[in-house]
């Protein structure tokens, strides 16, 4: 009764509040989660910057509920099944409702709506999250499979969002879509090997085929870097077709994940099977502000070549 008569009174007065306060939690999320993206997300477009923050989140709870946070909070396997299932169905939900009382959700929602998510796309992601309850290591024809839904697909939401109201040419957008999911395969491969003590030794996974029950070697280590290295060219293809919201912060985090590979690479093999390698905050201060030079030199490199061919 007391929500008939507000929607008949006219006016807002309660969704701009719940609106923000949505937003602020999922910014929370990513802010807690993940410094690099945070950072890069900073240098986004503002529509852009929300967008990908409220995917973000809806992302990183899932990801908590496979990989130990459940568990450590005492959920048995069965229990961390069925939340599993149940949070896929609350997202799968969530857009078709206007309003939703969790508010990630709530937020994550309007960015379905108004970037056109794909579901085929989140339910792939959602079929890798379950292998992590099941599956403890992959071949490589497997590895793929999971790469696609735990990763490349995030790179096409990514994509949906940084496109969203825009035209493109259809050249232009086979080549971003090649390149979101190399860049998203790139991101996940890098941080199976970075997180490698945390997967084998506490979650009891390996991802890499190489490792299934050896040591991390130097032969090793170089030959998966090469595919991550040949991942990222890949992705720098797509960056200057990019629009101009979305073009520093991509640029940002492609180069942040470059500069943990040259960091792993400079890591012996056996550090890196026990130690987590990081890229110091300074350095990413240093990288982010090159990218925003960066991604503006390619604007103006893009007006001159619309101008010359316009002459």
């Amino acid at each position: 009764m007391v929500a008939e008569r507000n929607r008949g009174a006219g006016g807002h007065r309660f969704t701009p509040k719940y609106n923000r306060m949505s937003r602020k939690a999922s910014s929370t999320v990513i802010g807690t989660y993940s410094t690099s993206f945070s950072l890069a997300t900073k240098m986004l477009g503002k529509r852009e910057r929300q967008d990908i923050r409220n995917l973000y989140a809806m992302v990183r709870i899932a990801d908590e509920i496979v990989d130990g946070t459940a568990a450590e909070a005492g959920c048995t396997d069965a229990q961390v099944r069925e939340l599993l299932d149940h949070y896929e169905q609350l997202v799968l939900l969530a857009p078709t409702m206007p309003f939703h009382p969790d508010p990630v959700l709530h937020a994550y929602a309007g960015t379905v709506r108004r970037c056109g998510i794909e579901e085929d796309h989140v339910r792939a992601f959602f079929r890798s999250m379950r292998r992590d309850l099941t599956q403890s290591t992959y071949d490589h024809d497997a590895l793929d499979e999971y790469v696609y839904g735990s990763a490349e697909v995030i790179g096409l939401m990514c994509l949906s969002i940084f496109l969203a109201g825009r035209e493109v040419t259809a050249a232009d957008r086979a080549t971003m879509t090649s390149g979101a999911r190399s860049l998203g395969a790139a991101f996940q491969k890098i941080n199976f090997l970075r997180d490698l003590a945390e997967d084998t030794g506490q979650l009891g996974r390996t991802y890499f085929d190489e490792l299934d029950g050896h040591a991390l070697t130097e032969p090793v280590k170089h030959k998966l870097l090469d595919d991550i290295d040949d991942d990222v060219a890949d992705a720098r293809l797509s960056i200057p077709l990019l629009p101009g919201a979305a073009r520093a912060g991509v640029l940002a985090a492609t180069n942040l994940f470059a500069d943990l590979s040259e960091r792993l690479r400079a890591t012996p093999a056996e550090r890196v099977a026990v130690t987590r390698v990081r890229v110091p905050g300074p350095k990413k201060a240093v990288i982010a502000g090159r990218a925003a030079v960066s991604a503006a030199r390619m604007a103006r490199m893009g007006r001159m070549g619309r101008g010359a061919h316009a002459s």
